[in-house]
């Protein structure tokens, strides 16, 4: 039997193995220091480039709108092309994008280096994780593509308290720079540990497309979208909450950051949880617990004995995550790369709307705490989206039988 017949999860050694993870999982942490970083910078971007917060908060929308276009386009664009060359072209182009962000003179600009800096961001998760699971045994490809996502929860837990510390000590700049850096890392890492396979499966992007067409897909999708976007319009306008409501300084900002990377971390084990015991149902359940959560925030943001345990409940509902790709896992069929790559654009898509909501409130004159009510509204949109998508299953199972 020739070495190319060889699986290549056969092939690798349990060192080469954790190393190729690491490369993956150091692009993961390089991706949510940057999704996050505007947010916990929030009031020194303003500064800097002289505008509002509402328009860093468009700012964050760019990035997020660049992940929902950037995801299923370039997923379905790079379907033919070696996985290991498709993620050095990705981080690649994540690198340039965000040193265009570091060096960006005004908002024009910042506005256009934040959209194209978030265009790898979904597909260069979705080409990982079949990687991850390509190079691990069966039996530990689950463990495998959950080490590439903690990556993304180290980075809010880690990444994104100690780039806020950074621009506050230098400057907003250096945030952004040291993830192009951290960008060029797992280029680097990448080229070197993960090695061309010869037998890799090369995937039809129009098989993946007519696959990728079902109803159930897309509800999953749309939940994401309506349901995570109450997460993202409270985290975003953090700052100017805990500065104007809370009365604390600035200088607790990157504490607020790590307190909310905690709250995530509990939500990605706590979602795993739900799902094996509850499958699909357990999106209602995270769903409730976030109508719950954002509308006793703003009443919570008054204290700073009870602000910060409600930030760690605020990042607990980030549990959809895990709910909703196990969901698109069951639907999606053949798409398996585009729906694992539109997932993260569906979550952007939360993270376009939350922030834009969010700043529509605050525009209007009310105080930055309503995020919550309106992150409870977007919740429960979220949650009449499963009831919807329960109706479906339940009418497309009893169909068969009515037939009969």
């Amino acid at each position: 039997m020739s070495s190319s017949s060889v699986p290549l999860a056969a092939r690798l050694s349990p060192r080469e193995r954790t190393l190729i993870l690491l490369a993956l999982s150091l692009g993961g942490f390089a991706i949510g220091t940057s999704e996050f970083a505007s947010m916990g910078l929030m009031l020194e971007i303003s500064r800097g480039l002289s505008i509002s917060e509402t328009q860093v908060g468009h700012l964050i929308s760019a990035y997020a709108v660049g992940v929902v276009v950037g995801a299923p386009v370039l997923a379905f664009a790079g379907a033919g092309f070696a996985r290991r060359n498709l993620l050095l072209a990705l981080m690649g182009f994540y690198a340039i994008g965000n040193l265009a962000s570091a060096l960006a003179p005004n908002y024009g600009t910042m506005l256009l280096a934040r959209f194209v800096a978030g265009l790898p961001h979904g597909a260069y998760f979705g080409v990982a994780m079949l990687v991850a699971a390509a190079i691990s045994p069966p039996a530990q490809r689950g463990a495998a593509v959950s080490k590439v996502l903690l990556g993304l929860s180290v980075a809010i837990l880690v990444g994104n308290p100690l780039t806020t510390w950074l621009g506050q000590q230098l400057s907003w700049r250096t945030a952004f720079a040291v993830v192009s850096v951290l960008a060029i890392a797992t280029v680097a890492m990448i080229a070197r540990f993960l090695l061309p396979d010869p037998d890799e499966v090369r995937t039809s992007p129009m098989r993946e497309l007519r696959a990728f067409n079902r109803t159930q897909v897309w509800l999953a999708l749309a939940i994401g979208s309506v349901g995570f976007a109450g997460m993202f319009c409270v985290f975003t306008y953090l700052a100017p909450t805990l500065v104007q409501v809370t009365g604390l300084a600035e200088s607790w900002m990157p504490l607020a950051v790590g307190i909310f990377g905690i709250g995530a971390i509990i939500g990605n084990v706590a979602g795993g949880w739900l799902v094996d015991r509850f499958q699909f149902r357990a999106a209602a359940v995270v769903l409730v617990w976030s109508i719950i959560v954002l509308l006793a925030f703003p009443l919570a943001a008054q204290s700073v004995w009870s602000v910060f345990p409600m930030i760690i409940a605020v990042g607990t509902m980030g549990a959809l995550a895990a709910v909703l790709q196990t969901r698109l896992m069951d639907v999606a069929g053949e798409a398996q790369t585009l729906a694992a790559a539109s997932n993260h654009a569906a979550f952007n898509t939360a993270n376009a709307l939350g922030p834009w909501f969010g700043g529509m409130a605050i525009g209007a004159g009310f105080s930055p705490a309503v995020t919550g009510y309106v992150g409870a509204a977007t919740a429960l949109g979220g949650l009449l989206l499963w009831g919807v998508a329960m109706l479906v299953d339940r009418r497309s199972r009893s169909e068969p039988v009515l037939q009969q």
